[in-house]
């Protein structure tokens, strides 16, 4: 029972690890983004507004990504995020290679930094929990129950030490497949901080356009 509870709380501290990064990439990844947006007006205006717009689209499938959904429809959105990479790099590559600049530098050094955090996200969500220490644990847990249902012969006088056992042993595996499991489960790692870029772009681009009076 002691190797047993050593082992579930080793792992359970690398569940909890591993969630602790998700949550920092997924700001990171934020951050990236935004800052890359607000470098994009260093761009000539026209690149400067493609570039920006493809900035939103590309933050709009980052929030996708996040969300629950089907395999088929996290592949859809995989192949999606990869065009609108290739598309944003192409939008800034004429005007870095024709401006080689130390401001130029700063945009092509964001746009390298956009890029790399969502594959930091890609490889922190697919660090999971190997599936050899997964049966250790079962093993191990497998004979610890086996050992208390010998010490518990006398059913009617041990009922508690008989159920409790193997309910929390339960729940402990039940509470680290659910941290481990970033997309489903009752605990997610949701893009809070992308939801909330997205909104404060969008709230910035309705207070810049200018209001058309009707006459």
């Amino acid at each position: 029972m002691t190797l047993l509870a050593l082992i579930i709380g080793f792992t359970f501290s690398m569940a909890i690890d591993r969630h602790d990064q998700r949550e920092i990439f997924e700001e990171g990844e934020a951050n990236a983004i935004g800052t890359e947006y607000l470098r994009a007006d260093l761009l000539p205006p026209k690149p400067a507004e493609a570039t920006k717009d493809l900035l939103l689209q590309y933050i709009d499938q980052r929030i996708l990504f996040y969300s629950k959904q089907s395999p088929e429809k996290i592949q859809e959105i995989r192949n999606k995020t990869d065009q609108l990479q290739t598309a944003l790099w192409n939008e800034i590559l004429p005007t870095v290679k024709t401006q080689n600049t130390a401001t130029m530098a700063l945009v092509a050094s964001g746009m390298n930094d956009v890029i790399n955090s969502q594959g930091y996200v890609q490889a922190a969500w697919w660090n999971r929990i190997p599936s050899t220490a997964w049966g250790l644990m079962a093993a191990i847990a497998i004979c610890a129950n086996l050992l208390v249902g010998f010490g518990a012969r006398n059913f009617e006088k041990n009922t508690g030490l008989f159920m409790i056992f193997p309910f929390i042993i339960s729940v402990s595996f039940f509470l680290i497949a659910d941290i481990d499991s970033p997309r489903g489960g009752v605990i997610r790692i949701e893009a809070r901080n992308l939801v909330a870029l997205k909104n404060n772009l969008t709230q910035q681009m309705n207070a810049s356009t200018p209001s058309i009076s009707k006459k």
